[in-house]
């Protein structure tokens, strides 16, 4: 059976499923690896924050206005590139994006100002911005939808593992060369990709976006975007990405400025929460689909699953300005931050539960335009915040704390909206699909 996907790559199995096609985790490592260079382009410029901004002698609310140029046009090109996958084959936008990536980070390689590096910056993340949705909507194409919480979480992990395989390698070149090499070895591993892109990457065969859109019936995009679980999504994750932009931004510099460790020993300290919560995100992905199999409502194995971890994470971080010495503090910022990583996971086979496949990319991408505006406010806001304090720790602190508040928020928002398990019917005036509402009487063999 080739990749591109027999009759039979799309059978159902006897359980009623569709089966897995030849080529799904082979697609699913290539858009990991994806993730992983994605998320290495993202953490250079805090990394290497520090170094940055003594060269081009920042102050920190410039230092966070570099860390939201990012997200200047994230948001605008998620959405218009959202709508085009709907139409266009996942394969060929990914490559363009990733050249996008690639050839962005090669200016940094010589002297460059600061409008230099801002410029690029916004153009890495016009780039960026699209990304993590294109790579799930063409994960979807693979997995049906009792098969997508796990490869979801694969996807997802790139994140962390971005960070984790990223940061020692990117902080030695800091250390021993320059922060300007740092930029240029991601351009080359950028380019890297594209090749095997090329050679490995296809087109998912369990759906044809072009004739689902001329069969599939539609449901208005203003019903979809004003429905409690989408709503429910962007807000729980805005809460998420709030932290994980002050990590992408601010982590590193924390460490060094805040806490008063080296560059050398903030590369490895720099890769704590990541790891954490790579371990979150597998450990989410696999409870949700384990509770699926044994008959919870998505409800509970997805909306539920993933909005505890924010309202408990938020709690954790909201201790911190009130313990004393730098390995508590730590502790608790890895753990607390760490624990948003489960709404990630969620999330996106929430929206594929009720959303028409013709429809999908826009809806994730949308959901993603939203909810990654939090990168835009974050970091600046903790730059005038450290800028405005009577000392660098306790302008770091209050950072923190304002962090807990909107972390505690989302996951309460999350809980009372994410009701993905009835959202199809009240979308369509169909009855709910039934379900049990924690599990059923039998236990699977």
């Amino acid at each position: 059976m080739s990749a591109q996907g027999t009759p039979s790559a799309a059978a159902t199995t006897a359980a009623g499923s569709k089966a897995t096609p030849k080529g799904a985790w082979t697609v699913t490592l290539l858009l990991f690896c994806f993730m992983v260079v994605n998320f290495a382009d993202k953490i250079v410029v805090g990394l290497a924050g520090v170094p940055i901004m003594t060269d081009l002698k920042l102050e920190p609310a410039q230092f966070g206005l570099l860390g939201s140029s990012f997200f200047f046009l994230f948001s605008i090109s998620a959405i218009v590139v959202g709508f085009i996958v709907n139409k266009v084959a996942t394969r060929y936008v990914l490559l363009t994006l990733a050249v996008i990536w690639a050839l962005a980070q090669f200016p940094m390689v010589g002297a460059v100002s600061f409008t230099t590096l801002l410029i690029c910056r916004i153009v890495l993340g016009a780039g960026e911005g699209p990304a993590a949705a294109v790579a799930t909507h063409a994960i979807y194409k693979w997995f049906p939808d009792e098969k997508r919480t796990l490869p979801t979480a694969v996807l997802t992990q790139g994140s962390a593992f971005g960070v984790i395989l990223a940061v020692p390698a990117l902080n030695w070149v800091i250390v021993n060369h320059s922060w300007h090499y740092a930029f240029g070895a991601l351009g080359v591993v950028g380019l890297i990709w594209v090749c095997a892109w090329l050679a490995l990457g296809q087109e998912g065969p369990l759906e044809d976006t072009q004739a689902l859109a001329a069969t599939e019936a539609k449901i208005p995009y203003v019903r979809l975007l004003t429905s409690r679980t989408f709503l429910g999504c962007v807000l729980a994750t805005f809460g998420a990405y709030w932290a994980l932009s002050l990590g992408l931004t601010w982590f590193t510099a924390f460490i060094i400025t805040g806490l008063g460790y080296s560059q050398q020993q903030a590369g490895f300290i720099s890769i704590m929460p990541w790891v954490f919560g790579a371990t979150i995100v597998i450990l989410t992905g696999w409870i949700s689909q384990v509770m699926m199999v044994r008959g919870y409502t998505t409800r509970i194995s997805r909306g539920v699953l993933g909005s505890v971890p924010l309202v408990i994470g938020g709690l954790i971080l909201a201790v911190m300005p009130h313990v004393s010495g730098a390995g508590l503090q730590l502790a608790l910022l890895v753990v607390g931050s760490g624990l948003c990583g489960a709404i990630y996971v969620v999330c996106p086979p929430m929206l594929g539960e009720f959303t028409p496949a013709s429809q999908r990319g826009a809806i994730i991408a949308i959901y993603g335009a939203l909810y990654t505006l939090s990168g835009i406010i974050a970091p600046y806001v903790m730059g005038k915040v450290i800028q405005g304090a009577g000392s660098v720790l306790d302008g770091y602190m209050t950072g923190f704390t304002i962090n807990a508040v909107i972390m505690i928020g989302s996951g309460v928002i999350g809980l009372l909206l994410l009701w993905p398990n009835t959202e199809k019917a009240r979308l369509t005036g169909g009855a709910a699909p039934r379900q049990a509402g924690l599990k059923r009487a039998v236990s699977p063999t």
